[in-house]
């Protein structure tokens, strides 16, 4: 019998958090906090919902994670100069510092999740994800706002 996809799915997903987090132990940081230093990192002056699109999490979760890497002093929101209603999340100091010490952790995790696939292999995955999201977004439209809020 072939597993379900969305348990499968599940599964990888608690297998790379637990990756992270064996890796992350000492530095006294969630999983979302970890991802959301290397997509900062990765892009100097992001947005909060860019950080979001990047780490495919909701805006609250993301929000949560700035709030307290900004009370660590590892980030700072600088208002954009070309759209005020937007803000530029960049690196202090110490975030840089941490950073470099995370980068190696990031590009660890994402090649142990393609360890052994082939490049077409992993096209097709990521379509193939892509599709599921996309399927489930549209699935969420259709769920009227009641009976999202009682399941």
């Amino acid at each position: 019998m072939q597993p379900y996809p969305g348990l499968l799915i599940a599964a990888a997903r608690r297998r790379i958090k637990q990756a992270v987090l064996a890796r992350i132990a000492d530095r006294q940081l969630t999983a979302q906090q970890f991802w959301t230093i290397v997509a900062v990192d990765e892009h100097p002056g992001i947005s909060q919902a860019e950080i979001a699109s990047r780490v495919r999490s909701d805006a609250p979760t993301v929000s949560r994670a700035l709030a307290s890497l900004l009370a660590r002093g590892l980030v700072r929101a600088d208002p954009d100069p070309d759209d005020r209603r937007r803000t530029c999340v960049v690196l202090t100091a110490a975030g840089k510092r941490l950073a470099r010490q995370l980068t190696p952790v990031a590009s660890e995790i994402r090649e142990a999740v393609v360890d052994g696939m082939t490049p077409a292999e992993i096209a097709t995955l990521t379509a193939a994800l892509q599709r599921i999201v996309d399927n489930l977004d549209r699935l969420a439209e259709r769920t009227p706002a009641r009976e999202a809020r009682t399941s």
